[in-house]
């Protein structure tokens, strides 16, 4: 039986680090039925570095033994404010991530399951997948959900941890502030 995954890469967003510096990061959305994925629907935000990270910690981890496909290249000249060049880039991330997504070996990398359901950064992201955190990958994607496909009761509870003010945006919870006790294995 063939299992579907489908990403986007969409709802490109203006990040500002401080008066001088800004970033975009773009929405990655995941749907799927494939047992390689422990969330079945996942929405999570990442910039560009973020993409260049993934390819180089799967290029890594597969060996040489897996051709990854390229990222849309780094253009110097790249404007936040050009909707023509912001397209490109989004087509480019979304076809890298159609390309790996297809790939069974690199399907079972920790790397690409947290940058794809995890709110993490890229050092705990890192630390998670090398075992150097006292959550397990599983956890750190479990922490992280949708918010409208939960209940209005949870909503309310998880008001707190809520990572963004925007309706539809994540429900997010620092997998290291969580109290998970490591499992004995």
């Amino acid at each position: 039986m063939q299992q579907a995954v489908s990403v986007w890469v969409r709802d490109p967003r203006i990040q500002k680090a401080d008066f001088w510096h800004a970033y975009m990061d773009y929405e990655i959305c995941l749907h799927t039925d494939s047992v390689h994925f422990t969330k079945k629907i996942s929405s999570v935000r990442r910039r560009y570095s973020e993409f260049v990270w993934l390819r180089q910690m799967l290029q890594a981890n597969s060996q040489l033994m897996v051709q990854l496909p390229k990222l849309p290249p780094k253009n110097p000249f790249f404007s936040l404010n050009n909707a023509q060049q912001i397209g490109e880039r989004m087509k480019g991330l979304q076809l890298f991530l159609l390309r790996i997504v297809q790939n069974p070996l690199l399907l079972s990398d920790s790397c690409l399951h947290l940058f794809l359901q995890s709110q993490l950064s890229v050092a705990k992201m890192q630390a998670c997948a090398a075992g150097k955190t006292h959550y397990s990958v599983e956890q750190a994607v479990n922490s992280c959900g949708l918010r409208r496909f939960h209940s209005e009761e949870d909503l309310q509870k998880d008001v707190n941890t809520s990572c963004d003010s925007d309706s539809d945006s994540l429900e997010c919870k620092d997998p290291e502030s969580l109290s998970w006790k490591p499992s004995s294995a």
